[in-house]
């Protein structure tokens, strides 16, 4: 006869003599509270009564009030039984059991960190209660999606820059933005996109804004966001911290969502920048021996930048926050460029309303996640064919296809227009009226504008660049600047 089974209860991870301690010490020293409260929350206390101790606590120390066994007591029920103690018997023990302030941190820690593995089992029994009774309907990639960002959002509870904070830490932030800045040698508070002129009125890409990178097919928005993105990871260095990870010290590391053109044509056009090869020829194998020695040098010297490229077709969006937040988890991640806005879906129960209405919920939660993982997020977007149907062709904001919501979302809106494209659509027939043509032509060649439509942060604006087709590359036009002192005025070749 076997022996009954007998089952293992456990418990979940905690530590009340920790809880105790750390609020014996805030109550004992107001002080306490600042050595933990930039990561340590209410939530992350086991007991309920602990965590309403704490937030009480907080709440008096930040208005400038003492936090004492005494002014506690009055805020919690006088009938409040504690482990058979009264009320103000349970904060009389916590107070004369204190650890000191030296340990606070220690402590608080412990606690987070219980929390944490607290957080994780349930997420765990979650999934395993959702994989067993999933409905029929519900595919198993949302619910992974779905783990991941709960596994996301946990891993950023203790950050200090989630939810309410003061102001006095918001003008820190503004402070030490300034103070980068200033000590950078682009003098830039945001990412250098490589093209000092457009870095100069835009002030670089800045954390968790939203950049619309817009313009009509054949213009040069992917060869643009590409240049940008290898100018962010060539740049790219890293500095390894006390607690083992590295961080950005320089430049960035980029996600690259190409969801129209794949990897190798990525790549392809960065080779054809880097050894002014034209694509076409490198696509076509028309190379001599010092075009592939170019090649391999290149090759050499790209292949170990930190640019990641997803080249999935028929992505939500809901795919992409949950790729992106596990490339920021597992790798880093300094720039997300999404190619393109329009090839994105939403989630499946929009999926019977109007692109309009999908297209605002996209935009959303583009600024939603630039928030979230506090990057820019540079997201391509089609304008509409009116541009077509003007005679003045420079896009306006009004063109942005098919939801204002991309206007209204977005921080930065950024037109890429090229005349020259418009220019030879227009070749005439008349010999008289060809030379005037052929005049402006060469005028235009390689010319480019980008427009700044729209700047949170900064005026509108249009910066002028040069443009090889050819080489897909956008560079700064040589510029011969006015050496009258106190003049600030560029003429430009």
């Amino acid at each position: 006869m076997n022996a009954p089974s007998t089952t293992t209860i456990r418990t979940a991870p905690h530590n009340i003599e920790a809880e105790q301690a750390l609020l014996g010490a805030i109550l004992v020293n107001n002080e306490a509270l600042y050595r933990v409260s930039d990561f340590l929350e209410p939530k992350h206390f086991l007991e309920d009564i602990h965590q309403r101790i704490y937030e009480i606590a907080g709440g008096l120390i930040r208005a400038g009030k003492l936090a004492t066994p005494v002014t506690l007591k009055t805020f919690l029920p006088a009938d409040l039984d504690i482990a058979g103690l009264a009320v103000n018997q349970y904060l009389a023990r916590l107070a004369a059991e204190a650890t000191t302030i030296i340990n606070a941190e220690d402590y608080g820690r412990t606690i987070y960190d219980l929390s944490t593995r607290r957080g994780l089992i349930a997420i765990g029994e979650d999934m395993v209660n959702l994989a067993y009774e999933a409905p029929v309907d519900a595919p198993p990639l949302s619910q992974i999606e779905d783990a991941e960002r709960k596994l996301y959002n946990l891993a950023e509870s203790g950050r200090s820059d989630t939810g309410f904070q003061r102001f006095g830490q918001a003008l820190d932030a503004a402070v030490d933005m300034a103070g980068r800045a200033y000590q950078r040698g682009g003098k830039l508070s945001g990412l250098a996109t490589g093209l000092p002129d457009l870095d100069t009125d835009m002030g670089g890409l800045q954390p968790s804004d939203l950049v619309i990178l817009a313009g009509r097919p054949g213009m040069g928005k992917t060869a643009l966001a590409t240049n940008i993105a290898h100018n962010v990871v060539k740049a790219w260095r890293g500095e390894r911290r006390a607690d083992g990870h590295v961080a950005t010290v320089g430049g960035g590391i980029v996600g690259f969502f190409s969801l129209e053109m794949s990897a190798e044509q990525l790549a392809t056009r960065i080779v054809a920048e880097q050894t002014r090869i034209p694509s076409n020829k490198i696509r076509r194998g028309l190379l001599n021996e010092g075009d592939f020695a170019k090649i391999k040098e290149v090759n050499s010297n790209l292949r170990n930048l930190p640019l990641y490229i997803d080249e999935t077709g028929g992505t939500s969006i809901a795919q992409i926050a949950a790729r992106a937040r596990r490339l920021k988890r597992q790798r880093g991640l300094d720039l997300l460029v999404i190619d393109y806005v329009q090839l994105l879906h939403g989630t499946k129960h929009r999926s019977h309303e109007n692109r309009v209405q999908e297209i605002t919920e996209i935009t959303t939660s583009l600024k939603a996640l630039a928030k979230e993982l506090n990057i820019p997020i540079l997201a391509l977007s089609q304008l509409s064919r009116q541009v077509e149907q003007r005679e003045e062709k420079r896009p306006l904001l009004s063109d942005l296809r098919e939801s204002g919501s991309i206007e209204q979302d977005a921080d930065v809106v950024l037109f890429v227009f090229r005349e020259a494209y418009y220019h030879a659509l227009q070749k005439p027939d008349d010999d008289q009226k060809f030379s005037a043509w052929a005049a402006r032509a060469e005028e235009l060649h390689n010319r480019a504008e980008i427009i700044i439509a729209k700047h949170r942060h900064g005026p509108t604006t249009t910066v002028d660049l040069n443009f090889e087709p050819e080489l897909t590359r956008f560079s700064c036009r040589e510029r011969r600047y006015d050496s009258t002192p106190g003049s600030h005025e560029n003429v430009y070749h």
